[in-house]
Order: C-alpha cells, then structure tokens, then sequence
C-alpha cells in the first residue's frame, strides 16, 4: 500500500516518519474520536480515585453506625485496606484477562464486579458486609488500573500517546478530587456512608454503557488476527494518507507477534534479559511513585493537617479538598508536559521538588512540634503539603502508568502491566498501613525526612535507569531494552532492523 519502506527511523508516528510527513502528525484536540474513546476508558481512573478517597470521610459515619468497628482499630484499618486488597487480587489477573478477552471485555468485567460492590456497601448490614463490598470494589479498581493505561495507549498515535494515557492519571486525581466534596455534599443526609459509597457505581455503569459501543484495541485485534475490525477502528482514528501506512505497520506486527507468542507464563518475564530490564524499570517506577508517599498525602492529608495545628474537623476537610484540587489541576499540566518535555525529564525535575517540599513540610512540622500554639509554623507545614502535590502531580502521578503502557512488547504488555500495577498496589497497603505507626514511633517530622530519603533513592533510579520514551513506537522502544540486554553490536543491529522493517 504504502510506497516506501519503512525502518526504524520511519515507522508510522516515529519521529523519522513524523518528519517526513508532518501533515500527518496528529495533534491532542484533532481528533475527537480519540478523545471519546480515551474519556470513556479513563473512567476506570476515576473509580480507582474515587475509592481511594472517599472512605477517609465515609469511615467517620460508619463508626457511628457500627459499635463493633468504632471500637477497634483493626476493623476500622480493614475497612479502608481491604479495597487495596481486592485491587491487589485484581491487578495480578488483570494482565490475563486483557490479553486472554481483550481490553473491552475486561473493562466490563471490572465494570460489573465494581458496581456489584457498590449496591453490597450501600447496603451493608453490618461490618462484614461492608468489607466484602470493599474488596470487590477493589477487585474492579484493580482491573481497571491494567486495562485503561493499555487501551488508551493502544489506540492512540504514539506522538499525543503520554498526553493520552495521562488524561487517565487525570481521572484519578479528579476523582479523589470528586470523592472529597461528595463527602462534604452528603455530611448532612441521612445514611451519610451508604450515600458515600454506594454512588460510585454510578460511574462504573456509565463507563459500562459507553464502552459497549466503543470498539477493542486496534492492536489487540489485529493480534487476534482480526484485521477486518481492527481497519474498520483505525479508519476512526486516522487519516486516510496515515492509515495505509499503519494498515500496513500494523499487519506486518501482528504477523511477526503471533510467531513468537505463546502462552506467556509470569515466569517469562525473568527468563528473558530484555523483558527483565523493561519490568525492572516499570516496577521500579510504580515502587516509587508509592514509595515517595502520594498514597500516605492522599489518604491522612486531614490528619496531617489537625497534627500541623488545625483542630478543627472541618477546616481539616476544607484544606484537604484545597490538596486534592490541586493535585488534579497538576496532572492537568503533567498532560501537556508529558509529550513536550518527555517522560524522564519530567520525572526527574519533578522529583527534586519533591525532595525540596519535603524538606519544607518537614520543617514545618518540626516548628509546630516545638511550638503548636504559632499558627505560622501550621501554615509552613500546609504549604510544604501544597507543594508536595504541585510537584508530584505531573511528574510521579502521569509518568509511571505511562512508561508501563508503552515499554513492554505486545507478547507481556498485560501481564507486565498486571505485575507492575500489582508492585503499585501492594506498596501502597504498606505505605498507607504503617504510616500512622511511623509518625508514633519517630514523629511527624522525621516521618517526611524518610520519606525525602526515598525521594532521593527514586530521583537516582531514574537518572540511572529510565529511558526516554517520548515520541517513540512501541517497537523502537523495544530496541532500547535489546541493546540494553544484549549490547549494541552489529548483529543485535542487524537482527533489529530486520524485524522493524513493516
């Protein structure tokens, strides 16, 4: 079809191709196919955000209703963890169901399964109940954080894929955004919780109904060998001068993937020195971005803030919503950044104001520490949280789900990406389970200086390990983990540029 050949250099949506062909580059805005198709899968992000937030407020109401879970602190931390439970069990199958069923029937299971878990908290009769509805909600969340990176990222031109995959990152911080003020919006109606919980499935339906209409992965379906329906979505999304060149890529891909798949096991992962490095390097970011605290900000910033000085619930509250709102407006800017300045270098100035916010949120712990009737200090304190968040948000929030959408070939992109969502989750149980009892142990203070410590650590494996993916097809991404694992010598070179040539 296409009247040239296309190397590595010129592979459809490369910058060589790019440059050959400009009018074909595709802008953020150009195509609003695009944009529906990525708004109805980036909904998973907004349940993921949602749960996660909503339980800081519906726990005060639950304990009212529930004598036994008012009384024990274990219940209480169940109630909260059991979510992250469930979307641990749902991240590890996750990568089988998208790569088995498909990326829309998996975002229908976790659909189903997350709605499912709404009507049985709303209705929860006692505490048991309740966390059962946890952990199918997170069982949803789980399969969700898998599926909606990958579908974004398989249907999109890969110079606008990072802007595209971060709308779901949006989603997320908009929905934890979302979840704070529906808990302000229910505090004075009756069955406050059951209001608070039960609403997100909602949502889920939505998201349920648009996707029935919206079509499977191109990828995935020529994969499948599937090529009438993957044409038939990719005349959606690109022009008619660009899509004989991605018929063709696309073709001659899947061709060469069905030869050289098979039913990839978890173990394949480690046996394979190119696959090893790509996971090492996305379960190393999805480590950090827990590790450097967002999910301990996320779920205590009103507890942070009454042990900075604020006394009152309320304006404990008001000033969480204040954090929230602006780690949504953040990612909105990691969007924009994430194709402009690339994916490592904005990980990388990210993370250093981190570590220069946490050492101001530290510090202005340590004053209130020493003096907590000087309301400045409280304020200092707030302000190091607010540019905690100003600075993870476009830089730690976006770029690890977008690096594990893109880095691994398409034999491992589900299970990778199920592994690697896994890591993320259950570092989060530990960061959200055993802060509390950091801050007891060596204070509120210190507790910010381990977690600047890390923030180091995290800003040295990225100089040292993470590549910049910006701009780049899935498969000249794969040619860095080749070289990385097998050097760069003449015959690994050869050996590329045979398999790239579509």
């Amino acid at each position: 079809m296409a009247d040239h050949v296309m190397t590595m250099e010129a592979t459809p949506g490369s910058s060589g191709y790019l440059e050959l062909y400009p009018e074909r580059k595709m802008s953020f805005f150009k195509n609003p196919y695009i944009l529906l198709l990525t708004a109805s899968a980036g909904i998973g992000g907004l349940l993921f955000g949602y749960d996660t937030g909503v339980i800081s407020g519906a726990l005060l109401y639950i304990k009212d209703d529930f004598k036994d879970v008012r009384n024990s602190s274990f219940l209480q931390e169940t109630i909260v963890s059991m979510a992250l439970v469930g979307a641990i069990v749902g991240a590890a199958g996750g990568g089988w169901i998208n790569d088995v069923f498909g990326r829309k029937k998996a975002t229908l299971s976790a659909d189903g399964v997350f709605v499912t878990g709404a009507i049985v908290m709303a209705l929860a009769p006692n505490s048991g109940v309740l966390i059962l509805g946890r952990f199918l909600v997170g069982l949803g969340v789980g399969v969700a954080s898998v599926t909606a990176p990958v579908y974004i990222a398989e249907s999109s031109p890969s110079e606008i894929r990072g802007s595209l995959v971060s709308v779901n990152v949006f989603m997320i911080t908009g929905g934890q955004f979302v979840s704070y003020c529906v808990n302000l919006a229910f505090t004075e109606v009756p069955g406050t919780w059951r209001w608070m919980l039960g609403v997100a499935g909602v949502p889920a339906f939505i998201q349920a109904c648009l996707i029935t209409f919206l079509p499977e992965s191109p990828r995935w379906l020529f994969l499948k060998n599937r090529r009438d329906e993957a044409v038939s979505v990719l005349t959606k999304i690109y022009n008619y001068e660009r899509l004989e060149d991605e018929v063709d890529y696309l073709t001659n891909l899947a061709e060469q993937e069905r030869q050289k798949r098979s039913q990839v096991r978890y173990s394949d992962v480690f046996k394979s020195k190119e696959i090893r490095a790509a996971f090492f390097v996305g379960a190393g970011l999805q480590i950090f971005q827990q590790a450097t605290g967002i999910s301990i900000i996320m779920y205590y910033s009103p507890t942070i803030i009454e042990m900075a000085g604020f006394g009152s619930n309320q304006q404990a509250l008001l000033l969480s919503l204040i954090v929230a709102g602006m780690n949504a407006s953040g990612t909105v800017l990691g969007i924009y950044l994430i194709d402009h300045a690339g994916r490592r270098k904005l990980a990388i100035s990210c993370l250093s104001g981190v570590i220069a916010s946490l050492a101001v949120l530290s510090t202005g712990c340590y004053l209130v520490a020493s003096d907590p009737t000087n309301v400045a200090y409280g304020y200092l304190a707030v302000a190091g949280l607010a540019l905690y968040i100003l600075f993870f948000s476009p830089g730690m929030g976006p770029v690890p789900w977008t690096m594990n959408s893109e880095i691994y070939p398409e034999e491992f992109r589900g299970v990778c990406g199920g592994m690697a969502a896994t890591v993320n989750w259950i570092f989060s149980v530990i960061m959200s389970e055993s802060y509390l009892s950091i801050v007891d142990a060596v204070g509120l203070g210190s507790s910010f200086v381990i977690l600047g410590v890390i923030a180091v650590i995290a800003l040295l494996f990225v100089i040292v390990f993470v590549p910049e993916t910006k701009g780049l097809t899935f498969e000249e991404v794969s040619v860095i983990w080749k070289e990385r694992a097998y050097g760069k010598n003449q015959n690994t070179q050869n050996l590329l540029g045979q398999e790239s040539r579509a």
